[in-house]
């Protein structure tokens, strides 16, 4: 059973923010990495339990080619998406951000 992805706000402005990034970086480069978000987004709607837990209730996938993870929780019908993080940010970020969007 295939569950309904939902972006949450600060999720969507990390992806956005990184897409302008790549894209800047070279033409077409934003395109591969919304490519590569869609695909992670498939598979964990898909098989949400698949993917570790790294933090509380927060389980994390890898972009594949970009160095990005995917934060989320899910239930019976829906994965949220709470963050797209660049992996070379202080963890601490990722951590406070992520508590943050728990509560």
């Amino acid at each position: 059973m295939s569950r309904a992805i939902i972006l949450l706000p600060e999720a969507v402005i990390d992806a956005g923010n990184a897409f302008k990034w790549h894209d800047q970086q070279a033409s077409g480069l934003g395109n591969d990495f919304l490519a590569d978000l869609e695909r992670a987004y498939q598979l964990i709607a898909e098989t949400p339990a698949h993917y570790p837990v790294r933090f509380d209730s927060f389980r994390r996938i890898l972009v594949k080619r970009f160095p990005y993870a995917i934060y989320f929780e899910y239930d019976d019908k829906a994965v949220f998406v709470h963050c797209v993080f660049h992996c070379a940010q202080d963890p601490v970020k990722l951590m406070s951000r992520l508590l943050a969007s728990s509560g």
